[in-house]
C-alpha cells in the first residue's frame, strides 16, 4: 500500500494511458449529446460537462506527479477513479435528460463523478508534504463540497436550474482552487511526466476528432467525394498536432524546467492545468464540427450554422489556447494564432455557407497559412 513517490525525469505510466481511456469514451459522448441536441444548448450542456471531467482528470494528473501511479495505494485510486469516470461518460446522454426506466441518470452522473473526486481528494491530501497538508485539505473541501453540493441540488431540481448549478459548479471550483493555493509552493516533482501527461490527453482528444471524420460516413458507401473530405479532415487534425507538438510543447517543458521550483508549480498551473481545457474544448468542438461535415459531405447545399461554428468556434478555441498557453511560458508573441482566431469565428457565416467540402477545405488551407506566416516570421 505504500507509494513511490515520484522524482524529476519520471515518465507517464501505462495505467495512466489506461485512466485517459474512459474519458476519451466520455469525450466521444460529449459528441453524441451535442450531435442529439443539435443546438446551442446542448453544445454549452456538453461543454459544461468537460470542464467537469477536465477537473476530475487534471487532480488526477497532479496526483500521478506525486507518486508512481501503477504502484501502491495509488494504483487503487487509479482503477477507482477510471472506473467512477468511465460510468459517468455511460450516462453522459442522460446527464440533463433521464429517458424512461432504469436508474435516474443525472444523480447517476453525479454520484460517479464524485466517487472519482473524493477518492482523489482522500490520496491527495494522504500523499502531501506535511507543511502543505493543512493547506490541502482546506483547498480540497472549499473547492469540492461546494461544486458537489449544487451538482446534486441541479440533479434533483431539473430544467432549467440544473445547468445553471452545473455552470455554478464548473467556475467555482477552478476559482477556489485557484484563490487558495495562490502563496503556497505547491511541489512539481517530474516536469516530464507532468508535460507530457497533459500532451497525451491532446493527442487522445485528436484520436476522439479522427474518429468523428469516420462516424459521419461510417455507413456509407466510399465515393470521390468521402475520401477527398476524409483526406482534408485529416489534414485539419494534423494542423492541430502541427501547432502544438511541433511549435510549442518542447519548447513549453523546458521553458517550464529552467523556472525556480517556487514559481514552477503557478506557471505549471496556469499553462496545463487552466489553459489546456481551451485546446481540449477546441478539439472537441472542431471533432463535431467534422462529423457533420463528412455526414453532408456530398451535399451541394451549405454546411450550415451548427456545423460552421464547432468547425469554426472549435479550431478558433484550440488556436486562441495555444497561443495563451505559449506566451504564459515562452513569453511574447504568437500574434498571429490571435488573429487566425479571429479570422475564423469571423468567417463563421461564410463558412455555414459553404458546401461541407468547401468548408472543411477553407479550415484546413487557413491553418497551412498561419504556419507558413510562423515559419517565415520565425525565420525573419
Amino acid at each position: 500500500m505504500r507509494a513511490v513517490v515520484s522524482r524529476e525525469g519520471d515518465r507517464v505510466t501505462t495505467l495512466e494511458l489506461f485512466f485517459d481511456l474512459a474519458f476519451v469514451f466520455a469525450f466521444t459522448q460529449l459528441s453524441r449529446l451535442m450531435a442529439q441536441q443539435h443546438d446551442a444548448l446542448g453544445v454549452v450542456q456538453a461543454l459544461v460537462i468537460l470542464a467537469l471531467l477536465w477537473w476530475s482528470w487534471t487532480a488526477y494528473g497532479w496526483l500521478t506527479n506525486l507518486a508512481h501511479a501503477d504502484q501502491g495505494v495509488l494504483r487503487i485510486a487509479m482503477i477507482i477513479g477510471m472506473t467512477s469516470m468511465f460510468v459517468a461518460g455511460l450516462v453522459v446522454i442522460e446527464a440533463y435528460d433521464d429517458l424512461p426506466g432504469g436508474l435516474f441518470a443525472p444523480i447517476v452522473f453525479v454520484a460517479a463523478y464524485l466517487v472519482a473526486r473524493v477518492t482523489h481528494a482522500v490520496v491527495f491530501v494522504w500523499l502531501s508534504e506535511p507543511r502543505l497538508r493543512r493547506r490541502t485539505v482546506i483547498s480540497m473541501a472549499l473547492s469540492v463540497a461546494p461544486s458537489a453540493a449544487l451538482l446534486i441540488a441541479g440533479a434533483l431540481l431539473g430544467s432549467p436550474w440544473q445547468l445553471w448549478f452545473a455552470i455554478a459548479a464548473v467556475a467555482i471550483e477552478p476559482i477556489v482552487s485557484y484563490r487558495s493555493s495562490m502563496g503556497v509552493d505547491w511541489p512539481v516533482r517530474s516536469t516530464s511526466h507532468f508535460t507530457e501527461r497533459h500532451g497525451l490527453i491532446v493527442i487522445l482528444a485528436l484520436g476522439e476528432s479522427i474518429l468523428g471524420i469516420g462516424a459521419g460516413v461510417a455507413t456509407e458507401p466510399v465515393s470521390a467525394a468521402i475520401l477527398t473530405g476524409a483526406v482534408v479532415s485529416m489534414l485539419i487534425c494534423v494542423g492541430l498536432w502541427w501547432a502544438y507538438f511541433t511549435r510549442l510543447a518542447g519548447a513549453a517543458e523546458h521553458a517550464l524546467v529552467e523556472l525556480p521550483a517556487g514559481v514552477r508549480a503557478r506557471a505549471a498551473s496556469d499553462a496545463y492545468t487552466y489553459l489546456h481545457l481551451a485546446l481540449v474544448g477546441g478539439i472537441v468542438l472542431a471533432a463535431l464540427g467534422l462529423e457533420v461535415a463528412m455526414a453532408h459531405i456530398e451535399s451541394p447545399e451549405g454546411l450550415g450554422l451548427f456545423g460552421a461554428a464547432a468547425l469554426g468556434g472549435g479550431v478558433a478555441c484550440y488556436l486562441a489556447g495555444t497561443a495563451l498557453f505559449a506566451r504564459r511560458l515562452l513569453g511574447g508573441g504568437y500574434l498571429a494564432r490571435f488573429v487566425a482566431a479571429a479570422v475564423v469565428i469571423a468567417l463563421v457565416p461564410a463558412i455555414a455557407l459553404a458546401p461541407p467540402l468547401i468548408a472543411l477545405a477553407g479550415t484546413a488551407v487557413a491553418l497551412v497559412a498561419l504556419f507558413a506566416i510562423e515559419r517565415t516570421t520565425s525565420s525573419g
